[in-house]
């Protein structure tokens, strides 16, 4: 990393250099709040500017391990929070203007992990209204710039986070996803994002991980995102062998697949295939049945819990795009569809997990439309079930709880390409492994989004 200023590093090798002492927390701190006050102005990734505590954290990180004290995974790393989130004495809008006053009395679980591991929160990241769209957009805040295009929307609900990493204001980004919200901007961003093994009992509740721009800082960051209790597994990063059989869907019947996503799985099967894995097409159920079932399932939820809220305190745009999507894919509401879902929900997971047990790891497209453009779901009723519908690759894999990784895999006309890879629960490391393979032969894309710059 020699000659390139620290907000270009790895979350991997600042830990490294800050324990060693090669390089301060301080520098590591002070070079990404610099970047952030450069760039955010323009991409409005951040909506709260956390520069001066993130060095006084620093500083104090400096100190301790001057006294030898222990020091952590993320020792000195620069990361940001979505807004999403709890951080004591911060506030915890959602993107949403009526929660703006609330001010968080602690820290939320995740916040702690990271915390305790040694990171430095140099900032919040902006999310649309109730995290619940593909652009990252709201009254209280405004619009997230995607840093490769200004036309092209950033993802949702985790833009801000992906914008902040793609342009270096952090190595690590939080993020959550309930039916693709950090892959999504993951993809848009050109920067890699991973959602965990979801809960047996509730694999539609949203799952904390991270995004980063080499697959290696995601497993860093996973690692304390998602720490083992004793209550679950927790998950596992050894490099898998190469010699397993990897599944392909390269298509998806009723989902037509855009050309630069075709590319994207071309050029991922040929990096796998050089590393070692056999690649072979796999049948797998209805992914577009099961996209949709799994957003009628969210839609369930959200009309109970966030909705009248919404009603309350959201925009026009949100109360409109609830309203268009119950009229899409509306929600169940009798006890007996409800059930005969969950039935069905479970005859889609066993077949699913018939195919990986001769496939552990499955290769296929994050969405298989191209990338969104700004404000995309909201231009009709009619095209927002378009969007929606384009979600079924990514929400089917929150359905059935499984870990899934999104590595970019190059440019296609100019924007960002990638693919997503999913395993079984708690083989978040097969999945780490076969991005990593994909990541080596392709590289990452953010050097390319810097020269530009």
């Amino acid at each position: 990393m020699t000659g390139r200023p620290l907000w270009q590093w790895s979350a991997t090798d600042i830990a490294a250099a800050t324990r060693s002492g090669a390089v301060s927390c301080r520098e590591a701190a002070a070079s990404a709040v610099e970047r952030m006050r450069t760039v955010n102005p323009r991409l409005n990734a951040v909506t709260l500017d956390l520069g001066d505590t993130a060095i006084a954290a620093a500083d104090a990180h400096d100190a301790r391990r001057l006294r030898g004290d222990p020091t952590g995974p993320l020792f000195g790393v620069p990361i940001t929070i979505k807004d999403n989130v709890e951080v004591r004495g911060q506030r915890t809008p959602n993107g949403v203007a009526g929660l703006a006053h609330i001010i968080a009395r602690d820290d939320a679980p995740i916040v702690r992990h990271l915390l305790d591991a040694g990171a430095v929160i140099v900032g919040r990241t902006n999310t649309p209204e109730f995290s619940m769209r593909a652009t990252t957009n709201n009254v209280l805040y405004g619009l997230t710039l995607n840093p490769w295009d200004a036309r092209i929307s950033c993802g949702g609900s985790s833009g801000g986070a992906a914008a902040a990493v793609a342009a270096g204001i952090c190595a690590i980004g939080h993020g959550n996803d309930v039916a693709g919200s950090i892959r999504f901007p993951a993809m848009h961003c050109g920067v890699a994002g991973l959602k965990p093994t979801s809960p047996v009992h509730a694999p539609l509740m949203s799952i904390q991980g991270p995004l980063a721009r080499c697959i290696a800082d995601i497993g860093l960051g996973l690692a304390v995102m998602q720490p083992a209790d004793a209550s679950r597994p927790g998950p596992t990063f050894a490099a898998a062998p190469g010699g397993h059989a990897i599944g392909l869907i390269a298509e998806i019947p009723g989902m037509p697949i855009a050309p630069s996503v075709a590319q994207a799985l071309r050029d991922a099967t040929a990096a796998l295939e050089g590393a070692g894995y056999v690649v072979e097409p796999v049948d797998v159920p209805d992914i577009v049945h099961s996209g949709e079932m799994a957003l009628r399932f969210l839609m369930t939820e959200l009309e109970h819990l966030v909705v009248p809220i919404a009603r309350r305190l959201g925009s026009e745009q949100i109360n409109w795009y609830f309203d268009s999507w119950v009229n899409g894919m509306p929600p169940f509401r009798t006890r007996e569809g409800f059930l005969e879902a969950v039935e069905a929900r479970a005859a889609i997971l066993s077949r699913w997990e018939r195919v990986l047990e001769t496939h552990p790891v499955i290769l296929l497209p994050q969405r298989a439309d191209p990338l969104l453009e700004v404000d995309e779901d909201l231009r009709s009723t009619e095209h927002l079930r378009h969007v929606l519908k384009g979600y079924a690759p990514s929400a089917t894999v929150n359905l059935l709880g499984l870990p899934s990784v999104f590595v970019p895999t190059g440019l296609g006309d100019g924007l960002p390409t990638g693919v997503q890879i999913i395993a079984g629960p708690h083989r978040e490391d097969l999945c780490l492994a076969a991005a990593a393979a994909i990541e080596a032969r392709v590289g990452t894309l953010v050097e390319q989004l810097w020269r530009r710059a």
